[in-house]
């Protein structure tokens, strides 16, 4: 059985510095998100050997593979580490069994043993009749499976998956996430998967580590991160309104103008609002019903969203409202356009604000 991930990292590069502390359970999925820029792949590659450490430690397996203060650097292909690449990295010239192979006979098993190995793999993510097939003749699902039973069959002690869905269209993407997803639930291996995609994350991980700027800015498991975003960024990410302000007796005073009521009237001080768009009603005219928040504000701007379009609105407070098409075309709905807006108490997700800031 494989063993844990342990990091405890410090990566300068030029002005960047990543620093990460984390760890990865046996048979763990964590997912790791984050804008652009923000030190997922930094992370990614000093866990696989590809950049040294400049200060700290990480473990792979309970071995030692990284640390500067002892010198210890184990190079790439002395570490027990199977990657899937987003594009995937098939050999083009081999079979899917020689590319399945290749993970075993890399970690210096014999030609008739990364043979059998593979072979098990293969008939475990349900690649047997494509056994003989070269990754020209493979789906962008069938490559994925093939890149991640090669991985595998090297009998790794942590998985890294970079961006697993990134080459595939959107509706293969629903499929294979599907899939993968049963497959990581099989195997012990703890895996760290690098992703921007909400969907990924949340499907496939059992916890989520957001990264900003080098350092985390929140963790937790992957439903309450969800639930309870506390950045801009990973509020956006996940499609959320998340406001900020002082809560006192049910009420809650927002920066930049405007107030709440909440059903929770034993919050107090600094806290997030986290509001889905869904929540928020749009009227021509002041609503007079059940819902105890009701404020008028300005259409800024109008967006199809799937089947429903997101009207971004300011304030205060500003928001963001998911609405039918023939609401947009009943209210008139465009950029300038003055509306009354209006959520339930209910409707609002408040929590303590955290010391992290937004981004």
């Amino acid at each position: 059985m494989s063993a844990s991930l342990s990091v405890r990292a410090v990566v300068q590069r030029d002005d960047f510095e990543l620093a990460v502390t984390m760890a990865v359970a046996v048979g763990e999925v964590v997912a790791v998100i984050g804008p652009n820029g923000a030190g997922k792949s930094t992370l990614l590659r000093a866990v696989s050997g590809l950049l040294p450490l400049t200060q700290g430690r990480i473990e792979i397996g309970g071995r030692v593979v990284d640390d500067p203060e002892f010198g210890v650097l184990v190079p790439p292909e002395e570490r027990r580490v199977g990657v899937v690449f987003q594009d995937y990295l098939l050999f083009p010239h081999l079979t899917v069994l020689e590319n399945v192979a290749f993970g075993p006979r890399a970690t210096g098993a014999g030609r008739k043993q990364a043979r059998t190995t593979a072979g098990r793999w293969i008939d475990t993510l349900g690649l047997t009749s494509l056994a003989s097939r070269r990754p020209d003749q493979l789906s962008g699902g069938q490559s994925q499976r093939v890149a991640l039973a090669r991985a595998l069959a090297g009998d790794p002690d942590v998985l890294l998956l970079d961006e697993p869905m990134a080459a595939l269209d959107a509706g293969t993407r629903i499929d294979v996430r599907a899939e993968l997803r049963d497959h990581l639930r099989d195997v012990d291996t703890p895996t760290l998967l690098i992703t921007h995609d909400p969907l990924d994350a949340l499907m496939l991980a059992d916890r989520i580590l957001v990264l900003e700027e080098g350092r985390v800015t929140q963790q937790g498991v992957a439903v309450e991160v969800a639930r309870r975003p506390s950045s801009t960024y990973v509020a956006k990410l996940l499609g959320l309104n998340l406001l900020r302000g002082t809560a006192h007796d049910g009420t809650i005073t927002l920066e930049g103008g405007g107030l709440l009521s909440a059903t929770d009237r034993d919050a107090a001080g600094p806290v997030l609002v986290a509001l889905r768009p869904d929540a928020v009603s749009l009227h021509a005219t002041e609503p007079h019903g059940s819902a105890r928040n009701v404020w008028q504000g300005r259409v800024d701007g109008v967006e199809p969203i799937g089947d429903r379009v997101r009207v971004s609105t300011v304030g205060p407070p500003a928001v963001m409202a998911d609405v039918t098409a023939a609401a947009v075309s009943e209210l008139g709905l465009v950029p300038g356009t003055p509306v009354w807006l209006s959520t339930k108490a209910t409707e609002l997700e408040v929590y303590p604000a955290g010391a992290t800031p937004a981004h």
